[in-house]
């Protein structure tokens, strides 16, 4: 491996071959991964102390301390011993979490592109060790401190170390260099967490994790965290609303039992019961499981979450705008068509095609107006066409690169400026937009005409458009603009882009979502629209371009953008222009992105998606969402499971909301109407250990509804309680609740005694909780369709709570336990009967409003 005392400011990649797979095996046991402790994990002291302040043990405590204090120290022990249950619980649903999310965390790291065995591979930046060598350009985010190899106009923005804001100049290492502070002026070293904002640099990697400067001070980055969204807030808030309220109920069942029955013993007794019937304490631990899991689910589909809110958001998108190339295409360049002279030619390299002899000068300049080690697709498969000129005096490797002249918003061209070994003048290369280079080689109106037919002739058929250029000059001081030098035009290079497979389909998918898509590209209108007419984009008649849409007022945008879905020869700094015209329109906007001058659009949009693959770090860290395969397809996926996440926190609060219902209610009838009670508190343990796994792992393991693509969006806006949520959850509970009491009644009025008829009731209520989970896996189809679907956990608790209320009913412990009788088979038949028949108006609902809505399709059809 090259020291940094053989480095020169023109290393070729090529010529390094870096640290093996067993080296990199060695230091990452030796030095451990490039990254900082976390400082937010749970351990078991936490999650312990977490429990002891939550009030469904503070309530189990009380309780079993009342029980103490009337001598009945077997259901103290009961109920303490649940003490443990409940901590097992929470320590399984939090170490699920946390392995979530440290998955999560591990994807988020930033990306480094490493040459090791001689190949550049693009690895997690966790993954860097020392003496790895480092390829940085524009927009990485540096993952570790490295001495540079070699360097190219290279700046970075060291204000993370330094607080300055001005971007510092780096240099190679060569002897004599002192290393000093981040911040100084032509340095060699480059430090882990600061940003490259121009060129590009080879650097082997000296420090990593908690020994670079970033480490030193302290400073930890994290790209994963429990962020408080929006529906946080709302579980707060109707926590609180039902705390507060169950708060006064309890009160009152207090002073209303020490009242009337003269026990207020029995009275704090049965206000606990109320207290842990009402409190609905899953909610929380419901939230932060679906959107880590949910998280961790979506990352499945290639789709990292970097911001909580996007998996609330993605279900409610309007409009998808998405880059043509690399999302929609394979971003895979081949050479395809060549003009110069006047003449063109099609070109198969895959096909073993000949170059003709009147295109070699084209390809030449095309080639040395490329980086030599090039990242841009386009610049690859130039390169590749090196092989093809081999045995030409065409091919320049041993040339040197004098400076770059990059592309701009103001000239989208690039030009490199070149010394032969040989000696002699400069020869300057430059390749770009058509109309780009027509302006550096100050054609006339004729030859701009020409050339544009030409440049139409390849977009109609789909293809990238470069022009190329060149220029000579005998050695002197540079200019500061590529205008300054005296060009001539080569001619044109066509590039073919295949259009990625299953993009058809989901665009499709889309448009069934209600989902409109905006292709957005740099391109020329008329392979914008190629390209559209082959994936199925709709509306690809009209287009604005770039230069339009910079002349447009923002009414005439607002107006154009409600129908136009392609925007062509746009730069980058447009995009967000383009997102404030749709989020004025009221449109709940997904934007892609990979540049550094992206960010602000992907900011700006309600889902920022970042390309992982091609993506610069800092369009990663503006986004909402990375996109690791940087493929349309799973965009479309994530907008899929974030409807299916959103959908299945749905179905848990409203089963929650629901069997709520009926156990607050039988813990406060008895008391208000003088009944015997019916619930303890190790009934209503009993119920929480059937309520927390299904809601929390039942309901998120639900497959989504069959139709969840063939909805409209939801209303960005609209809260989690809708009203026919709460509606359809206090009816479903109301009638669980009123069936209940009739079984009850039912039970005293045979004089089966107490114990008998709390026994009923309770059975009833346990297969009527089992009911509502069966019912509520879906809102649209009947038990019959949805307990085909597969789902573990739903039979896992199914089978659990059947096991458990054998036992209770059948073992006579258990049943002294619980202050329960024996129950003859028909009385077990009429407790399973009720259980069932409470949630079967709602089977019959959701069958009868589905015949009605595939009756209403078939007229509109």
């Amino acid at each position: 491996m090259p020291s940094p005392a053989e480095a020169t400011s023109d290393v070729d990649p090529g010529s390094l071959s870096g640290l093996s797979n067993e080296q990199v095996v060695s230091k990452l046991r030796e030095e451990g991964y490039n990254e900082l402790p976390p400082s937010d994990k749970r351990g078991l002291p936490e999650i312990l102390l977490g429990v002891i302040r939550e009030p469904m043990f503070i309530l189990l405590v009380a309780g079993g301390l009342i029980y103490v204090a009337l001598g009945d120290i077997r259901e103290a022990l009961m109920l303490l011993s649940f003490v443990f249950v409940v901590i097992g619980i929470t320590v399984y649903q939090e170490q699920k979490t946390e392995r979530a999310l440290e998955a999560l965390r591990d994807l988020s790291s930033p990306r480094a592109l490493v040459i090791r065995e001689g190949e550049q591979k693009r690895i997690p930046g966790r993954e860097v060790v020392s003496r790895d060598i480092l390829v940085v350009s524009e927009g990485d985010r540096v993952p570790a401190d490295a001495v540079l190899i070699s360097a190219n106009n290279l700046l970075v923005d060291e204000s993370l170390l330094t607080g300055e804001s001005v971007p510092a100049r780096k240099v190679p290492w060569h002897d004599g260099v002192t290393i000093g502070r981040p911040g100084g002026e032509d340095q060699p070293m480059v430090y882990s967490g600061t940003l490259v904002v121009q060129g590009q640099g080879l650097a082997e990697v000296r420090s990593t994790g908690p020994r670079t400067e970033m480490g030193k001070i302290g400073t930890v980055l994290t790209s994963v965290e429990r962020s408080k969204t929006r529906l946080k807030g709302e579980i707060d808030r109707l926590v609180r609303d039902i705390a507060l309220l169950g708060l006064g109920l309890v009160a009152v069942i207090v002073v209303v039992y020490g009242l009337t029955r003269f026990n207020w013993t029995g009275g704090f007794l049965a206000g606990i019961t109320l207290a842990m019937a009402i409190l609905p304490e899953e909610l929380p631990v419901v939230l932060t499981i679906f959107l880590a899991l949910g998280a961790w689910r979506i990352a499945g589909r290639n789709v990292l979450t970097r911001q909580a809110p996007a998996i609330e958001t993605l279900g409610s998108a309007t409009v998808l705008c998405v880059d043509k190339t690399g999302t929609l295409t394979q971003n895979r360049m081949t050479v395809r068509r060549l003009f110069a002279h006047g003449r063109e030619c099609e070109y198969d390299r895959a096909g073993k095609s000949v170059m003709p002899e009147f295109c070699h000068e084209l390809v030449e300049f095309g080639i040395l107006a490329c980086k030599r080690d090039p990242f841009d697709p386009m610049e690859k498969a130039l390169r590749q066409l090196t092989e093809d000129l081999a045995r030409t005096e065409h091919i320049h490797e041993d040339w040197d690169l004098l400076q770059e002249y990059p592309l701009s918003q103001e000239l989208l061209a690039m030009s490199n400026v070149w010394r032969s070994r040989e000696g002699g003048g400069y020869v300057v290369a430059a390749k770009g937009a058509p109309e780009a280079i027509a302006d550096l080689c100050h054609l006339n109106d004729r030859e701009k005409e020409e050339l544009q037919e030409n440049v139409n002739t390849m977009a109609a058929g789909g293809l990238r458009v470069l022009g190329v250029a060149r220029a000579t000059l005998p050695p002197a001081t540079l200019p500061e603009i590529q205008h300054a030098f005296s060009f001539t035009f080569l001619g044109l290079v066509g590039f073919a882009d295949p259009v990625r497979q299953k993009v058809p389909e989901a665009l499709r998918e889309c448009y069934l979502a209600g989902v409109r898509v905006i292709m957005i590209t740099g391109d020329y209108p008329l392979t914008a629209q190629k390209i559209a007419d082959q994936i199925g984009l709709t509306g690809v008649e009209e287009y604005i371009t770039g230069p339009e849409l910079e002349a447009m007022s923002d009414e005439e945008l607002s107006r154009r953008i409600a129908s136009v879905n392609i925007f062509a020869r746009v730069v980058p700094e447009q995009k967000l222009r383009i997102v404030k015209a749709l989020k004025a329109r009221g449109e709940t906007v997904a934007m892609t992105g990979d540049g550094v001058n992206d960010a602000p659009a992907l900011k700006a949009a309600d889902i920022g998606i970042a390309m992982g693959e091609r993506g610069t770090d800092v369009a990663r860290e503006a986004s909402s969402l990375v996109l690791l395969d940087d493929n349309f397809t799973s965009i479309v996926a994530a907008i899929r499971m974030g409807r299916r996440i959103f959908d299945n926190l749905k179905k848990a609060i409203a089963y929650i909301f629901s069997i709520h219902i009926p156990i607050a209610g039988m813990s406060l009838l008895p008391v208000l109407f003088g009944w015997p009670l019916v619930l303890l508190p190790v009934h209503i343990v009993f119920l929480e250990l059937i309520i927390d796994p299904a809601c929390s792992v039942v309901f998120e393991s639900e497959p989504e509804e069959a139709d969840v693509m063939k909805k409209a969006p939801r209303n960005a806006k609209e809260g989690l309680l809708t009203r026919k949520m709460v509606t359809v959850s206090a009816l479903q509970g109301a009638v669980v609740l009123a069936i209940v009491v009739l079984v009850y009644f039912g039970a005293l009025m045979r004089n089966i005694g107490e114990s008998g008829a709390r026994t009923l009731a309770f059975s009833s209520i346990v297969i009527a909780n089992l009911s509502l989970i069966l019912t509520n896996r879906s809102w649209s189809e009947t038990f019959l369709t949805t307990i085909r679907r597969p789902n573990r956990a739903f039979w896992l608790v199914l089978g659990g709570a059947l096991l458990f209320l054998t036992l209770v009913l059948t073992v006579p412990a258990l049943l002294d336990l619980f202050h329960f009788s024996p129950l003859d088979p028909a009385d077990i038949g009429l407790s399973f009967g009720a259980g069932v028949f409470s949630v079967l108006w709602f089977e019959i609902y959701k069958a009868w409003t589905k015949r009605a809505h595939s009756a209403g399709r078939r007229t509109i059809g």
